[in-house]
């Protein structure tokens, strides 16, 4: 039976590495593998995936380097082949540890217990060339998602730290693993956002210097920061280096960066913080231990600390306590987020976080960014299939966390539900631009 050929082109100038490709071809093929050869002689795996296009039909995964134009053949079932392999995960809450010829990455389920340590998502993530884990303690996460259900008015539910995840295997294979996550995400102060499921998506392919994931969450509607938020979420990726450093020194949203520097709600957090440890009593047991925890300084504390304590959850403060702290601390910083004193800035350039009023800025709508270090070269790139309203970036050196967040002012969420997003990390520094744009457009491909 003669197979046809597969016609791969790019819309866009420049190399593509390892891009991953989904075909469909009218026959009914057995074998999980398949070999195909390009018009350039180069041999590549497919991967039949085991969700059918229909009955008939066939739908096959590759990942092929080439410029501007490929031929791809099917030429005949293979063997088992190297690709995606697991290595040996490091967390005792690891569901699997990839090497996926490119990334080395852990993805866990979490263990609900409350602390940086118990969250699902990526625990540890790097690039195998570079050989620098940009999580490396294990308490931190990329992928999480957050408002709105970990805001003030819900009382500051926190799901990667207070749920744990089942993960559902879609593909796996040596071109692609597909992984579903599944969960609940725990109830807080607000009846509209209780009882809430989601799942995510997540996608690696062999040798592709990025990856993919979707979120989906049950409907929900709700007032976050005085604004009406459906469906809408915070996604946070999380990276360290330890205190005194950080793995990003600049951050740039394509075509130019407009935001504002500072973050007042922060402050207002944070003195808020200070004030309830400088009293000479504490409400319950849970308190005293958050207590011990923040005695090394309030600058160099785990961010997620100050969440906690004000958690309905943890049991750290009465809810009445709770509620009465966080309405001082709302009110102030909503004034203060829209001083005069606080303008929108451009930039064409990088900004240098870490150069700003804590360490923070306010970005406004973009598809495209990224967070780079100059010297490293390294960069980590983000494109969403619909922009966020605005970003929360936070490079903050004195405790060595670094955050991409979709979020604005006072932890307003401002993803859309169900947008893709593109994550791609490498020595992209200087080519980041021409790295998002073939993120944005993939190639073409016609089968016939």
């Amino acid at each position: 039976m003669a197979l046809p050929t597969v016609v791969i082109t790019d819309p866009l100038p420049g190399r593509r590495i390892n891009e991953p490709l989904t075909f469909t071809v009218d026959a009914a093929l057995e074998g999980n593998l398949w070999t195909a050869r390009t018009d350039t002689g180069d041999e590549v795996l497919c991967q039949r995936l085991t969700v059918p296009a229909a009955p008939g039909r066939t739908t096959f995964v590759a990942v092929v380097s080439f410029e501007q134009r490929a031929e791809l053949t099917l030429t005949e079932p293979a063997e088992r082949a190297s690709g995606i392999h697991r290595r040996e995960p490091r967390e005792p809450d690891a569901f699997v540890r990839l090497d996926t010829g490119y990334f080395d990455l852990e993805m866990c389920t979490g263990t609900a217990r409350g602390t940086g340590a118990s969250k699902w998502g990526l625990r540890h993530f790097g690039a195998v060339a570079e050989g620098v884990d940009l999580l490396p303690s294990g308490n931190n996460a990329i992928g999480g998602f957050y408002g709105p259900f970990f805001t003030p008015e819900n009382g500051l539910i926190n799901p990667p730290e207070h749920t744990t995840v089942d993960i559902e295997v879609i593909e796996q294979g040596p071109v692609l693993h597909h992984y579903r996550m599944h969960g609940t995400v725990p109830d807080g102060l607000l009846q509209e956002l209780r009882g809430k499921t989601f799942s995510i998506d997540w996608k690696f392919t062999h040798g592709t210097p990025y990856f993919t994931r979707t979120y989906r969450i049950d409907d929900f509607q709700t007032v976050i920061n005085g604004r009406s938020v459906t469906n809408k979420i915070t996604v946070g990726d999380e990276f360290e280096s330890g205190i005194g450093d950080v793995v990003f020194t600049r951050f740039e949203a394509y075509d130019g960066t407009r935001y504002r520097a500072g973050d007042p709600y922060a402050e207002e957090l944070k003195s808020a913080v200070g004030r309830l440890l400088a009293s000479p009593t504490s409400p319950t047991k849970k308190f005293e231990a958050f207590k011990s925890l923040l005695t090394g300084g309030l600058e160099s504390a785990h961010w997620d600390l100050y969440w906690q304590l004000f958690s309905t959850w943890e049991g750290a403060l009465p809810d009445a306590d709770i509620r009465e702290c966080l309405d001082e601390v709302m009110a102030a910083s909503h004034v203060r987020a829209d001083l005069n004193g606080r303008p929108w800035t451009f930039a064409r350039d990088g900004v240098d976080v870490s150069a700003a009023p804590d360490e923070t800025i306010f970005v406004g709508p973009a598809t495209k960014t990224v967070e780079y270090h100059p010297r490293h070269r390294r960069a980590m790139i983000w494109w969403t299939s619909q922009a966020p309203g605005a970003f929360q970036i936070v490079q903050r050196r004195k405790s060595g966390w670094v955050n991409w967040g979709t979020n604005s002012e006072n932890e307003c969420p401002e993803l859309p539900v169900g947008v893709e997003i593109k994550t791609a990390y490498g020595p992209f520094a200087e080519t980041w631009t021409a790295v998002a744009d073939q993120l944005e457009t993939p190639p073409r491909v016609t089968v016939g």
